[in-house]
């Protein structure tokens, strides 16, 4: 029997890779809850293109897409006193546990076996970091984590070929205002 595996994912050009290299062998649910993407157009619009990606990208196996609650205001009292740290910084580390935990705890109300993250894809992630934040919330919450380092062999590569090939939005910030402000 095929396990379920639920992806916390940010965007589309990030979940490409992921859910390419995922689907054969998982039921896949594609989780997006980002309340760190602050402005309500730029959200709607990585929304939409994840569900467009979704929607054209051929899978074997299935792939449900399940939006999250958008909550910028539960991203921005979670960090609050972080505003001014810098990129990979502990704000960042907040935002990843904010994140991770809500998706540990989605994966067990819909009964995946699993669950992870797209965001080790990124180059500007600490996959070691995320990792350690998944473990966390796998033991917080009762689910198992599939710990990963998607921009492996050469992983964000393939995202970018992927992101090409699909016409995808390619944001140039990971989402919050403050990646915003310090590109």
């Amino acid at each position: 029997m095929t396990k379920t595996l639920l992806l916390h994912s940010c965007c589309a050009p990030c979940s490409s890779h992921v859910l390419s290299l995922l689907t054969p062998d998982y039921n896949i649910i594609d989780y997006y809850y980002n309340p760190n993407i602050t402005e309500k157009a730029e959200y709607e619009k990585r929304t939409e293109e994840l569900r467009r990606f979704i929607s054209e990208f051929p899978h074997e196996n299935p792939i449900e897409f399940v939006e999250g609650k958008y909550e910028p205001e539960v991203y921005f009292e979670a960090v609050k006193g972080h505003e001014k740290d810098p990129e990979r910084g502990e704000r960042c580390a907040i935002c990843f546990r904010l994140r991770l935990y809500e998706a540990a705890k989605k994966a067990k109300e819909l009964n995946a076996d699993l669950f992870a993250t797209t965001l080790t894809i990124s180059p500007q992630k600490d996959a070691k970091l995320l990792n350690l934040i998944g473990e966390e919330a796998a033991e917080k919450y009762g689910v198992e984590y599939l710990s990963s380092d998607f921009k492996k062999k050469d992983g964000y590569k393939h995202s970018i070929e992927l992101s090409r090939e699909y016409n995808l939005y390619r944001q140039d910030y990971c989402g919050c205002v403050f990646s915003k402000r310090d590109k």
